[in-house]
């Protein structure tokens, strides 16, 4: 659980550290990575709940 919080805590950092790259040099491809990072985090994340909630309910 701890580890998993860790990686999502880095994942949104390193995201948010490429969109701060865009936003500096205006090169697409950082804000192709940020939104990448972003698309696998939310998804990890809803699985993530998913798992926590059908624990709940089983």
């Amino acid at each position: 659980m701890l580890l998993f919080r860790w990686l999502i805590l880095l994942l949104l950092l390193g995201s948010g550290v490429s969109f701060l790259f865009y936003t500096t040099t205006g090169q697409a491809r950082y804000k192709r990575w940020g939104l990448l990072i972003l698309k696998w985090v939310i998804f990890a994340g809803l699985g993530f709940f998913g798992v926590l909630v059908l624990e709940r309910v089983a």
